[in-house]
């Protein structure tokens, strides 16, 4: 039998060719960590870096924050300086009514400065503070650990790393300490009117004010939290499984991560480079082995915990819509949610290219993310209130804002930017109900930091509201058990790593706070999250922590993958147990 006239055209052309475009070529390779090192990767990074873009968003994101924080003591001064001149000179009429509008002026206006300086602190906070917390801390447990620490015990390793917690709290609270000796005969704590009106002459004083007040805060936090870290129940790999209960209900929930869909037949994944798997038919041989599962045996969920994309382009979203469109069954029961490719990769190509705050780019992987979620889940994922109550389906909660989101992606600009500026965060967490008092919820977070660099897109935070929002959830529904799902990894996991970069910048800054939050839920909640790649299952005391592996990533396309499929279930007490999983291995693609 003769081959097809178009297969002999591409054989003979093969031996033609110089070099083979389906095999790539180090361009697929220019943001790849385990194919160029973060030192290489760092150089191209400043030779393709737009500086005057770089300088616009140091000035939006770092620089005009420091100036509204340390304007605020000087403000505040000028208007108490003010309101004792008038009540000093309160002998006569127009005093007291010059002294009533001092006091108007305080009160309509300390409210916006308040708000204005406490937006300016936690945003400096998250962008510097946290950050570089985290860093210092992993920083000292890479390098002991490297030392000394390859034949430790996990307890003994738990041991270390809680000293370097101590450790790292101390040293950062001292270089904090005398930063802010060092800023301090530049600052300036009071003030007049005279000066405000010549802002520019205290364009010194203001900066030295936040940084006397950031590095303040940090010498004092440092150590709150070295403790805190050091007095935490350290995450140990999970001794053992539960043992089924003969009564008890059982879910069976299918665990996927960091799928990685690309939008080329034969493109690569930003991370593998040429080292990982060629285009997506991988992706479509895991749903065809799921669904064949599920016919047998059926799933209740399928979580997907992120990095659904490789770079939130849009025809990487259409082909994995494309390709769950073959699997209605399990896009029926399948749950997604946000990962760090999905919203915060700027640029697949290009490393050290940034988004400017409000521009169009940001909010657009934004708003196809939740159109995605919505098409997916919109009918079975619910929105809270700051009471945790369920206010309306995900869906329900899109719809007025429908209008917008096709404008914004029809013709972007900054005014209609602004308008949705909050939309995505305020969705969060959605939660699928129980379907019984005591029953399975799934909490379904955002774990990713705001970030308008690729460089630093991995950087994950799970903030405060969301979190409060959680628990108001969790206590409406006293008696179930929960998922919390998210993205990124709570905490880094007692697991070697060979590079520094394995460990930094990915788990959550706040993730030792954030497990400290979920104590009270740990009995009858399970972490399950995906971002590293790896599969480990663990927990942090009492709480356990599922860490879901990729599929598509670090193997080559002939080599074998996995992923597991977990089964919870109904525990005494209200406890929600987990038992052994089972693994599905996915074949590399054959020769040919």
């Amino acid at each position: 039998m003769t081959k097809p006239t178009a297969a002999r055209g591409l054989i003979s052309m093969e031996g033609r060719m110089l070099i083979d475009p389906r095999d790539g070529d180090i361009e697929d390779d220019a943001a790849s960590p385990g194919q160029r090192s973060l030192l290489a990767i760092a150089g191209t990074l400043l030779v393709e870096i737009s500086l005057p873009k770089l300088l616009f968003a140091w000035t939006v994101l770092l620089l005009l924050p420091a100036v509204l924080l340390g304007l605020a003591p000087l403000l505040a001064s000028a208007w108490f300086s003010k309101l004792s001149e008038r009540l000093a000179a309160l002998t006569e009429i127009g005093a007291a009514v010059a002294l009533i509008a001092v006091l108007a002026l305080g009160w309509i206006g300390w409210r916006p400065l308040f708000r204005i300086a406490e937006t300016s602190f936690w945003s400096l906070n998250a962008l510097l503070v946290q950050p570089g917390y985290a860093f210092g801390r992993e920083a000292l447990r890479h390098l002991t650990e490297l030392v000394g620490g390859k034949n430790l015990t996990p307890a003994g390793r738990a041991r270390l790393r809680s000293a370097n917690s101590v450790g790292s709290g101390i040293m950062l609270s001292a270089c904090a300490v005398a930063i802010a000796m060092l800023a301090w005969p530049a600052s300036r704590w009071t003030g007049n009117w005279s000066d405000i009106a010549l802002l520019h002459r205290l364009v010194v004083p203001m900066l030295a004010n936040a940084v006397v007040l950031v590095s303040g805060y940090l010498a004092i936090a440092s150590l709150v939290w070295g403790f805190a870290d050091a007095s935490m129940p350290q995450p140990l790999d999970l001794a053992a499984f539960d043992a089924a209960s003969a009564e008890g209900r059982r879910w069976r929930i299918a665990h996927l991560s960091d799928l990685h869909v690309i939008g080329e037949q034969y493109g690569f994944r930003i991370e593998s480079g040429r080292a990982g798997p060629r285009g997506n038919d991988r992706l479509d041989r895991i749903l065809a082995h799921l669904a064949a599962i599920h016919a047998i045996d059926p799933l209740d969920h399928v979580l997907v915990s992120g990095d659904m994309t490789d770079a939130g382009r849009a025809g990487e979203w259409a082909a994995f819509l494309d390709a769950l469109a073959h699997h209605p069954e399990l896009a029926a029961r399948m749950i997604l949610l946000p990962g760090n490719h999905d919203v915060n990769i700027v640029d697949r190509a290009n490393p050290a290219r940034l988004d400017l705050p409000f521009s169009t780019g940001k909010l657009l992987r934004q708003i196809r993310t939740l159109s995605a979620l919505a098409a997916v889940q919109g009918d079975r994922v619910h929105v809270v209130d700051a009471e945790g109550k369920p206010i309306a389906t995900l869906q329900a909660t899109l719809a007025p804002h429908r209008d917008a989101i096709v404008a914004v992606a029809k013709r972007g600009g900054l005014r209609r930017v602004v308008a949705l500026r909050g939309l995505f965060d305020d969705q969060f967490p959605m939660i699928v109900p129980p379907d019984a008092e005591d029953g399975l919820g799934i909490a379904i977070l955002n774990s990713n930091a705001e970030t308008h660099f690729s460089y630093t897109n991995a950087l994950g935070l799970v903030s405060v509201e969301q979190t409060r929002r959680f628990e108001a959830a969790a206590r409406h529904y006293p008696r179930a058990r929960w998922i919390v799902a998210m993205h990124h990894h709570v905490v880094e996991y007692p697991m070697p790593v060979k590079a520094f970069s394995e460990r930094i910048g990915t788990a959550l800054i706040n993730g030792n706070w954030f497990v400290r939050r979920l104590e009270a839920l740990a009995d009858r909640a399970i972490v399950m999250h995906g971002h590293r790649h790896l599969d480990w299952i663990g927990a942090c005391g009492r709480l356990k922590i599922i860490s879901a592996p990729s599929p598509v990533m670090n193997a080559t396309d002939d080599a074998t993958t996995y992923f597991y499929i977990h089964t919870l279930a109904a525990g005494p007490d209200g406890r929600l147990d987990l038992l052994s999983p089972e693994r599905v291995e996915i074949a590399g693609a054959t020769a040919g």
